[in-house]
């Protein structure tokens, strides 16, 4: 499945890819200007921290387009105004999520996801995952898009976490998690149980 990433800088975007095809070599991996790559698929992840967010959408209202959907994967931790990475921000809107919602071209739709696994271990290929990805939309057709994907990821598992506005909630355990993993030093990620073994994105 072919992947653009996206960076304020073209060459900044290209060295990464360039990164990742170094580590997997079969990967398809191309690396463009912010607002250029945000056109070139039909699911969009905006992985940026929360002081970034608001200036991003601004500078892709005109890239992006009505039937796209956008992943946001943004948390309102303090530490975007230099406070605590272990407490979080209020937000008008009631979460990140939502108030990209608010900022995004009319037709597209915004789903919430990936808050609770660490770049680092998604960053190490040897990491043996078995996480849950608490998934936030509100219309189960456009999760379950963006949960085909996350599941594409060999250990992670895409559970439907209910309407977007439940993101006010999902967000606030990437804050918890972070105060764990710095207590345990390590990278401890969220698993449900009890879930039925069906397919429940069918």
């Amino acid at each position: 499945m072919p992947v653009v990433l996206g960076s304020r800088s073209a060459e900044r975007a290209e060295e990464a890819a360039a990164k990742i095809r170094a580590d997997v070599p079969d990967a398809d991996v191309t690396g463009l200007e912010n607002a250029e790559a945000a056109t070139k698929g039909e699911v969009v992840f905006l992985t940026v921290p929360f002081r970034a967010q608001s200036e991003n959408l601004n500078n892709l209202r005109e890239a992006l387009q009505s039937g796209q959907i956008l992943v946001d994967c943004t948390v309102p931790l303090a530490a975007a105004v230099s406070g605590k990475a272990t407490r979080s921000l209020g937000v008008w809107q009631g979460s990140a999520a939502q108030q990209a919602q608010e900022m995004v071209p009319e037709g597209v739709t915004v789903v919430s996801a990936l808050h609770t696994v660490g770049a680092p271990t998604l960053a190490d290929l040897d990491a043996e995952l078995g996480e849950d990805i608490l998934v936030c939309g509100d219309k189960k057709v456009h999760k379950a898009r963006v949960a085909r994907l996350i599941e594409l990821i060999p250990g992670l598992r895409a559970v439907n976490a209910g309407a977007l506005e439940m993101a006010r909630i999902v967000e606030q355990l990437t804050p918890m998690l972070i105060s764990v993993n710095t207590r345990y030093k390590v990278h401890a990620g969220i698993r449900l149980t009890g879930l039925p073994d069906a397919d429940h994105w069918a």
